[in-house]
C-alpha cells in the first residue's frame, strides 16, 4: 500500500499559537494509525473538513471522555469520503457538535463540527485527533497514510 495521500489537504482547523500540532505523542498513533495528527485546542474549536467530500459515517451522542483505552468508543467522530478511495476522519467531537448529517456534500474549509473531549483522548486532554486512510478488503482493514498538506 502507498505510504502518502494522493490529495492534499488543508488544515482542519485555524492553526494560531493557541493550537498545537502533534504527532506521535498519542499511544493511539501506532500500527495502522500512524500517520495520525493530533491538534491540542479547546473545546468548541471549529472543526473544518480538509477537503471536499461525502460525509460517510458519524457518531455524535456521546459526552464521555477520559485518559483510559477504554473510553476508545465513546468517542465522536465524523468520516469524510475523498477522491482517490481517500477517507478523512475527524475524532474527540463535542457532544451535539456534529454539523453534517450522513450523505452530505461538503467543501473544503466547510465548518463540521467543534472539538471536544469525547473517546480515548490518553493524556493529550481535549483535542482534535484527525487521520486520512484507506480501507482494504474490510471496514477493519484501514490504515492511515501520511498527509500531504497543502
Amino acid at each position: 500500500m502507498e505510504d502518502k495521500t494522493k490529495n492534499k489537504y488543508a488544515y482542519p482547523v485555524v492553526v494560531s499559537d493557541k493550537v498545537k500540532i502533534m504527532y506521535d505523542e498519542s499511544p493511539a498513533h501506532a500500527d495502522n494509525l500512524k500517520h495520525s495528527v493530533d491538534f491540542i485546542c479547546g473545546q468548541g474549536t471549529e472543526i473544518m473538513a480538509a477537503k471536499d467530500g461525502v460525509v460517510v459515517d458519524l457518531k455524535l451522542d456521546s459526552d464521555i471522555g477520559g485518559e483510559s483505552r477504554d473510553f476508545d468508543s465513546f468517542g465522536n467522530f465524523i468520516e469524510i469520503e475523498h477522491e482517490n478511495e481517500e477517507y478523512s476522519e475527524y475524532e474527540h467531537l463535542k457532544k451535539d457538535g456534529v454539523l453534517v448529517k450522513l450523505g452530505d456534500k461538503v467543501k473544503k474549509g466547510q465548518v463540521i463540527g467543534h472539538s471536544g473531549a469525547t473517546g480515548w483522548l490518553a493524556h493529550l486532554g481535549p483535542h482534535l485527533h484527525f487521520m486520512v486512510g484507506k480501507y482494504g478488503k474490510t471496514d477493519e482493514d484501514y490504515e492511515t497514510l501520511e498527509i500531504v498538506w497543502e
